[in-house]
């Protein structure tokens, strides 16, 4: 397996794709005027303490206050660690309005809502989590090796005990730090150690709502989580941006700095490769499957389903194996279709129905296999008795087509607009109603043209006979700036 990561950049936005054999694994765009707050540590205060929710908002200094629940609120002993002996689930335990509380973000302000906070906090370096308040020692669940586990365990022992922070927290080891010494090791807890010093410094200023400590911009957050040794090179078509990247991993992540590559063809890299494309097809609601079978992704603000169709393939043997080998396409396929377009929450996937019982476990299988090498936590449930699975992805920031799109003005969302002869109707309803309340008036339609086409041509006997009925003449005129759900109806 081969991969390659992209970064398109400029002073306007930061965009980088995870290409994985030719195919685009994953998209994320950062842009200068909204870069998403994730992993960010904030001196907050508690403005409104909800005890019905068990929750509090939390005034961090950004435009919408952010929101707690009791679930992700630690307490903490004289010298700030964990507390297990004083947890409470109940809110009034924790926090009351005005008092200050240090937060971390865990995901991005999504739609309406504010950004999620915990307490719990945690800071990160290319192979190690620093949790400061916790002792608990972990090794990523993705180094499957238990003699690999072993010694990096024994590794972050050592480092500790050279480094004197025997102290100094919990920590995890990351899965980048597989095949890695305990000197790379060392590099990391060193800086952990200044960072978690002037975070702690700066805590202890002032009360009130601050940016305690700001995570990576996307391009360097990236190298950070991304390169891994399955990773051949990594494209930068920026010079300001090569130059950035070169050195952070100098500094940072050595065996890095050979996989960098300034792009300065003349084509844009993201059209070279077939981004550009990958992202427009993955803002419609249709992906085509090669099979001639298809996909239909519908987005809600509650959760994703995705329905499974077979489309123009008809299989050669019969309906269960057509249904079959759609479904195992289909469940590779949306895999790679969540990434990319970072679908999280309540996901229901529709997949054809299938009779035999041996055909719903393999699919299944396909999906779980498929959804591994998501970076995202996820759970699948088993194929239902009626095709349905049940799936969650945990979200963190938004969707790629809340981060690209708005709702349309003109059908706020539905996605479909009433038709010009339903329109029509509902113009005649408003003038019997208006006839009726100005009794000497002539009146005029003023709508789209395709309405007013309608109105003129397939309508014309109705709106005659409308006319004699009220006994008013009425005249119609295009408004080129309207909808065709919008028409107004002026008396003259």
């Amino acid at each position: 397996m081969s991969e390659e990561i992209l970064v398109n950049v400029t002073p306007m936005e930061t965009r980088v794709a995870v290409v994985e054999n030719g195919a685009i694994q994953d998209i994320q765009i950062e842009r200068a005027a909204n870069r998403g707050i994730v992993g960010n540590i904030y001196a907050g205060k508690v403005v409104r303490v909800l005890p019905g929710m068990q929750a509090a908002f939390v005034d961090i200094g950004t435009e919408r206050t952010g929101f707690i629940h009791a679930s992700d609120i630690i307490s903490v002993d004289g010298n700030g660690r964990e507390d297990r002996n004083r947890h409470s689930q109940n809110i009034r335990d924790h926090l009351y309005d005005g008092k200050t509380v240090v937060v971390q973000v865990t995901k991005d302000p999504l739609g309406s809502k504010g950004a999620r906070l915990t307490t719990q906090l945690s800071v990160s370096t290319r192979y190690l989590v620093l949790m400061p308040q916790t002792d608990h020692v972990g090794v990523s669940q993705l180094i499957e090796d238990p003699a690999e586990r072993e010694r990096l365990q024994q590794a972050l022992a050592e480092g500790l005990v050279s480094e004197y922070m025997e102290a100094a927290g919990g920590f995890i080891l990351r899965t980048a730090a597989e095949g890695v010494g305990v000197e790379e090791i060392r590099a990391d807890l060193r800086f952990l150690k200044r960072l978690w010093a002037a975070i702690s410094r700066r805590a202890r200023g002032p009360a009130r709502p601050e940016l305690l400590y700001e995570d990576l911009p996307l391009y360097l957050r990236t190298i950070r989580d991304l390169a891994r040794p399955s990773v051949e090179r990594i494209l930068i078509d920026s010079r300001e941006g090569f130059t950035t990247l070169r050195e952070f991993c100098g500094e940072y992540v050595p065996e890095v700095s050979g996989l960098l590559e300034h792009y300065s063809g003349e084509r844009p890299l993201f059209d070279l490769h077939g981004v550009e494309d990958e992202i427009q097809r993955a803002l419609g609601r249709r992906v085509e499957l090669k099979s001639g079978g298809y996909l239909i992704i519908d987005q809600t603000e509650a959760m994703t389903t995705i329905d499974v169709n077979t489309g123009s393939f008809v299989g050669r043997h019969n309906q269960e194996e057509t249904a079959f080998r759609t479904n195992m396409e289909a469940a590779t396929v949306l895999a790679r279709q969540l990434r990319v377009r970072n679908l999280g929450g309540i996901i229901i996937v529709d997949f054809i129905d299938m009779n035999s019982q041996e055909h719903r476990r393999q699919v299944h299988r396909t999906l779980e296999k498929a959804m591994q090498g998501d970076p995202a936590r996820n759970k699948i449930t088993g194929v239902s008795d009626l095709g349905l699975v049940q799936m969650t992805r945990k979200r963190t920031r938004e969707s790629l087509e809340q981060t690209l799109c708005e709702e349309c003005p003109v059908c706020r969302g539905r996605g479909m607009l009433k038709t010009a002869e339903s329109i029509c109707y509902e113009i005649f309803r408003e003038i019997m109603r208006d006839a009726r309340a100005y009794e000497n008036a002539t009146l005029m339609v003023l709508a789209a043209q395709a309405v007013v086409d309608r109105l003129l041509d397939e309508e014309s006997a109705n709106v005659a006979d409308l006319a004699d009925f009220i006994g008013k003449t009425i005249s119609f005129r295009v408004e080129p700036t309207y909808s065709q759900e919008h028409f107004d109806i002026v008396l003259l």
